[in-house]
């Protein structure tokens, strides 16, 4: 008799609590696969943390994790709409080698005989001079691509060898450095971050963004009478938003300048240093603002501009797309100048962070850009895709590596890793669009 009955009421739990998150979903209107993102986000950082001995999830890994994310998170917001477009841009890390290699030999070499080595202009010109390469090359890329019809693939994979080669070929191999005091804020550091009370100031600037944009976004739905979130649903995005934005500043000041930079600071301003030592947090560093500045750029591009509507319309249906009047061949080469400078961007950021421009700068970046990109959602089947997504891609490809620095792991065995990641979410994403499908 027991066997006969017992599985229905857990069936029927099973069913309402199936129900409860579904309902849940629906109205908070989450996306899944950004949730199953964070999840294994969260995942990884555990298992490294633990297997690290506690040293994973400091405020010291947290932040050099952040900073080394930067640059990559930054090119991966442009190889999304690269990828949505059904294209590919193998030649990202090169772009970023070649533009460093460019502005470090503008900022060192030529610039000071013309303006002196203390002129506030050089750092500024020297990110111009670097912009307009990165731009420049993208668009003789697009152009290739685009009007003369060579697939991207190809292009860029001769951009990758000739690139590099081009970035050696500036200075025939040699370092340059070191970089402009200016210009090195931009790659983090002691002095590279905004300091505490600025990064509460950030924080909450954030948190009334949120809040704004949530009730925007109402505002606009009751205007056109979309379906309206539950006001408890409203209220936890946001509450959940800005407690992880005010956690993260927190840790952020949670990392202290190192002895040594604090004596010396003391010592130049006069201040004495109590008896257990002064501290002084880091706050945000300036290549993660850089970061975040450029992914709010890119969302709005994408979502909320004619050229965005176009990208994706070209993704989803090239032939359709250009029956309907949008030319596509212009659309393709301005992506590929828009990867370009953002590759150039990159290229401030770890340059600065190194203090130096070298031959191998940027080198498998692309793999690391193009892992990013998917891995947050963008489909190489083209149409889809997220500047977000990617961005907490470019985090999770970060973790990987630093995770495996901590852990002690070969070089080459770390390689082996993110390939097998790469190839692991291409497979997840291709069973993710035949469900969906």
């Amino acid at each position: 008799m027991s066997d006969t009955t017992s599985p229905a009421p857990v069936d029927s739990a099973r069913a309402s609590q199936q129900g409860s998150v579904a309902r849940f979903m629906k109205a908070t209107e989450l996306d899944t696969r950004m949730l199953g993102m964070l999840g294994a986000l969260a995942v990884i950082w555990i298992i490294f943390h633990v297997m690290s001995g506690g040293l994973f999830l400091t405020p010291r890994n947290l932040w050099n994790l952040s900073v080394q994310s930067a640059s990559v998170a930054v090119m991966a917001t442009g190889m999304v709409l690269v990828i949505v477009t059904r294209n590919i841009d193998l030649s990202v890390g090169s772009i970023l080698g070649v533009t460093g290699m460019i502005m470090g030999v503008a900022q060192v070499t030529y610039l000071p005989q013309y303006l002196g080595f203390t002129s506030p202009a050089i750092w500024i010109l020297a990110i111009l001079i670097g912009l307009v390469a990165g731009v420049a090359i993208g668009a003789l890329h697009g152009y290739i691509i685009a009007y003369m019809q060579v697939p991207a693939f190809i292009v860029t994979l001769g951009g990758l060898l000739v690139w590099r080669g081009a970035a050696w070929w500036v200075t025939s191999g040699q370092t340059v450095a070191p970089m402009n005091p200016t210009f090195r804020l931009l790659g983090g550091g002691a002095e590279g971050a905004i300091g505490a009370t600025w990064s509460w100031v950030v924080g909450l600037i954030a948190c009334a963004a949120v809040i704004f944009f949530i009730w925007n976004a109402r505002k606009q739905r009751r205007r056109f009478k979309f379906p309206l979130r539950p006001l408890w649903a409203e209220g936890f995005l946001g509450t959940v938003a800005c407690v992880l934005i005010l956690g993260a500043v927190h840790v952020a000041n949670s990392y202290p300048w190192p002895a040594g930079i604090v004596n010396r600071y003391a010592q130049a301003n006069n201040i004495e240093i109590p008896e257990g030592g002064l501290f002084i947090a880091h706050g945000i560093a300036i290549p993660v603002l850089i970061a975040i500045a450029v992914g709010i750029a890119m969302t709005f591009l994408a979502t909320r501009t004619r050229f965005g509507r176009y990208v994706f319309a070209i993704g989803g249906n090239p032939e359709a797309a250009a029956l309907a009047g949008i030319n596509t061949r212009w659309i393709t080469m301005k992506i590929f100048m828009l990867m370009g400078g953002l590759a150039a961007i990159g290229a401030c950021i770890s340059t600065a962070r190194l203090n130096a421009a070298t031959n191998a700068q940027g080198t498998l970046d692309e793999l690391l850009v193009i892992a990013a990109a998917v891995i947050g959602g963008t489909s190489l089947s083209g149409g889809v895709g997220t500047i977000a997504g990617a961005m907490i891609g470019a985090v999770l490809m970060q973790s990987l590596a630093t995770g495996m620095i901590l852990l002690g792991v070969d070089s080459p065995l770390q390689n082996i890793v993110v390939g097998a990641v790469l190839v692991v979410a291409v497979w997840l994403d291709t069973i993710y669009r035949r469900r969906v499908g």
